[in-house]
């Protein structure tokens, strides 16, 4: 969002923000208490409500519903107290793109989901998320790093949709192959303390590096170090970190599924929920040096069309036509 809102400023355009002044412990009462102390306002042409916040205001004129994902096909891989928390942000979401004048998704895969899943008459318009090339680039360029071993990296929660086991067991299959291989995890999340046991179960130690949530900075130098990144997930409504991926000219191995493939027409992508599959494409680049620098200059070229003051200029066209 910051993203954006920077973007739309630099197109001459004023942005202000609604952000909760009080923070809790459970995420959804966080947003459900938020949401109850949102009011519409006159004093700007349109506003915009991200995911399930704005469903209150969403009758206003003008109101945008701009889904980042779709929080109903997000909840189906997931179990336990975070499917029930979900499934009360679903309900939520839902009503916003039903009361909304219009809705926007980051994906053609969130478009048909949401249409499917919230029941829209109409398909939502696409926008893709941005990202700050420039910014990200100059962050590469002041933190660098390389490392003697064959790095391969991951970025993101630790959601069950995220399917890390499926990294893990592949990286089990393939560290006879690869000398000096490591995977680096960045990110943590409710799987944590479940992955860190399959880590020890697979006898991984000294092959997986935990980083936990890190800062912007030190997120540039590892997609520096990385050799490939993987994305083995088979539910993303888009994927940010393959934008961050592609700019730091970073190959990637990911899941044939969801909105990968619109993102990374041109990546390495594999079977779903298969280590076997994973590690055979982990291997493949392992392999050929070649292919991860003709994958590495096709994210570089296609990540252009990202750029975030050329999104900025896409959601204006969606969300006031």
């Amino acid at each position: 969002m910051q993203v954006l809102a920077r973007s739309l400023t630099a197109l001459g355009h004023t942005v202000a923000f609604e952000t909760p002044s009080r923070r809790f412990p459970i995420y959804t009462l966080d947003r459900l208490i938020f949401n109850r102390s949102l009011r519409a306002s006159t004093e700007y042409s349109l506003s915009v409500g991200f995911d399930m916040d704005g469903y209150r205001i969403a009758g206003a004129p003008g109101h945008v519903a701009a889904l980042k994902g779709v929080i109903a096909d997000e909840l189906r891989f997931e179990r336990g107290l975070t499917r029930l928390t979900m499934s009360m942000q679903a309900r939520c979401e839902r009503l916003h793109v039903h009361r909304a004048a219009r809705v926007l998704v980051t994906s053609a895969y969130s478009g048909s989901r949401a249409q499917e899943l919230y029941g829209l008459a109409r398909p939502p318009v696409v926008v893709p998320e941005p990202i700050d090339l420039a910014e990200w680039r100059r962050l590469l360029a002041i933190y660098p790093a390389d490392s003697p071993r064959f790095t391969v990296l991951f970025v993101g929660r630790m959601y069950r949709r995220k399917r890390l086991d499926v990294l893990l067991r592949a990286a089990a299959q393939v560290r006879d192959r690869i000398r000096r291989l490591e995977v680096r995890l960045v990110g943590n999340g409710p799987c944590a303390h479940s992955l860190h046991a399959l880590a020890r179960e697979l006898k991984l130690e000294g092959t997986v590096t935990w980083l936990g949530d890190i800062s912007r900075s030190s997120l540039a130098g590892e997609y520096n170090r990385a050799d490939m990144f993987c994305l083995p997930s088979v539910q993303e409504g888009f994927g940010i970190v393959l934008l961050e991926a592609m700019a730091a000219g970073t190959p990637v191995v990911a899941s044939r599924a969801a909105a990968i493939p619109e993102v990374l027409p041109h990546g390495s992508l594999v079977e779903p929920d298969s280590s076997e599959a994973l590690a055979a494409g982990i291997l493949d680049l392992y392999e050929s040096v070649e292919r991860r620098k003709v994958l590495a200059a096709a994210g570089l070229s296609w990540v252009e069309r990202f750029d975030a003051v050329r999104v900025a200029r896409q959601f204006l066209d969606a969300a006031c036509s």
